[in-house]
């Protein structure tokens, strides 16, 4: 995929234990104010443990990587949820969000008997996620921490999404 901003290649490919550090920096990049400081221990538990078996993603540009996230199916088998979703502080704005979560739905789409993905976000991002559909179902003021409230989102994927037919 082309990065119409600067008219370079991105290229998405799996997480591997090597993007550790890369990931961490994007975190450490983002932390003030989507994340909170226990954030950052749970993140880094994610990479260590589930990123791979969750198949967690990330695009490079230049050989840097410059987003991560991740999309995972839930126990029901119905649902996916979107994971640790992130974009290089000093690139957001150029597309990257959009074509990170573009990625993530494509992959909930595809999988057989998935008809919603949920995620939850704060109020600074949920205007970017309602832009694809994502509706919200309950909204916890402070719920990350004092001034970062917490809403969960849903987006139904039924047969005539236009995601089940790309």
């Amino acid at each position: 995929m082309r990065d119409t901003s600067t008219n370079r290649i991105v290229t998405a490919r799996a997480y591997a234990p090597s993007d550790r550090d890369a990931c961490l920096a994007l975190f450490d990049g983002n932390r003030i104010p989507f994340f909170t400081d226990a954030d950052r221990a749970m993140f880094e538990a994610f990479l260590a443990g589930l990123a791979v078996a969750w198949g967690y993603q990330v695009l490079e540009r230049d050989g840097r990587v410059v987003a991560c996230g991740g999309c995972t199916v839930e126990a029901d088998g119905t649902r996916a949820g979107f994971c640790w979703g992130m974009v290089d502080r000093g690139l957001q704005g150029t597309g990257l969000g959009t074509r990170l979560t573009d990625l993530r739905l494509r992959a909930a789409a595809a999988i057989p008997g998935v008809t919603q993905v949920r995620l939850d976000t704060s109020q600074l991002t949920q205007g970017f996620y309602a832009r694809f559909g994502f509706r919200p179902v309950s909204v916890t003021p402070d719920g990350y921490g004092p001034g970062l409230d917490r809403w969960d989102m849903v987006l139904r994927l039924d047969e005539d999404n236009p995601l089940r037919r790309r």
